[in-house]
């Protein structure tokens, strides 16, 4: 499941203000303000490189990309899981879209991983906690059966 998170995030979270098509999301440790991004991450050149220079040279490429300047547009229910201790994406980048989507009324509900990492390795429960949690979210907001998925790896 992690495969929806890092950048998989970053790419839902732009794809939920482009669209309405979809009836639930799940984000987790991704960035939606990429100046933010730039800032706080480990790896600031990836950032760099992604948008062709710093945030001063093209800044009009950080913020036509950041889903925070475009939250109006989202009316997808989301669920945010947020490994709190993630130097690669912060976990203020969580934040900030939980803040967003609840001030907007969008159903929305973040779980924080207490001391896990960006790859959510410390605690093996807490990635059965995240699966369970993003099921069950999906089984409120997608209106399908999971069951096709799960029994059939």
């Amino acid at each position: 499941m992690r495969r929806i998170y890092s950048y998989g995030a970053y790419l839902t979270g732009w794809l939920i203000t482009k669209t309405t098509r979809f009836n639930a999301a799940l984000f987790g440790a991704g960035a939606i303000q990429h100046i933010a991004d730039w800032a706080l991450t480990d790896i600031p050149y990836a950032t760099i490189y992604l948008f062709g220079g710093y945030p001063c040279q093209v800044q009009y490429r950080y913020q036509k990309q950041s889903p925070i300047f475009q939250l109006d547009r989202i009316r997808t229910p989301t669920h945010i899981v947020v490994p709190a201790q993630d130097i690669r994406v912060s976990y203020t980048e969580n934040y900030l879209l939980e803040r967003g989507l609840v001030a907007l009324g969008i159903p929305t509900k973040m779980i924080i991983l207490p001391d896990e990492s960006h790859l959510i390795e410390n605690n093996r429960w807490h990635e059965f906690i995240k699966i369970r949690e993003e099921i069950q979210w999906l089984q409120i907001y997608a209106n399908t059966s999971l069951t096709h998925f799960i029994s059939n790896k």
